[in-house]
């Protein structure tokens, strides 16, 4: 992915947070606050699983842009900065040859 094209997507958000334009699907979402934002998060997660299963390229090409959109409108509702993301991306990069180690989960909570 192009590093502007997604730092242009976060700004173009953080602007329809701050200018709230008429009919702006972004300054709904923010309008209609966390609850709307992780619902539409959860959706289109759902939706890439379920075009990659089906093998559909350009679908599942058309929901992880869908589900990019949706966690960075997330990002810029919690403060959460582009740079904040990039910096643990890179240290995770730095991490080769690393199984990662899973936590057990208490399937009883």
């Amino acid at each position: 992915m192009n590093e502007h094209a997604l730092q242009h997507l976060y700004e173009t958000i953080v602007s329809r947070r701050e200018t709230k334009p008429e009919g702006s699907y972004t300054s709904y979402l923010f309008e209609k606050g966390l609850d709307k934002i992780l619902k539409k998060c959860g959706e289109e997660c759902s939706e890439v699983i379920i075009a990659a299963k089906n093998h559909d390229h350009q679908e599942t090409i058309l929901e992880i842009s869908d589900l990019l959109y949706h966690l960075t409108v997330l990002m810029v509702n919690q403060g959460i900065t582009l740079e904040e993301v990039n910096a643990e991306l890179e240290k995770r990069s730095e991490k080769s040859g690393n199984l990662k180690q899973f936590h057990v989960v208490d399937k009883n909570s």
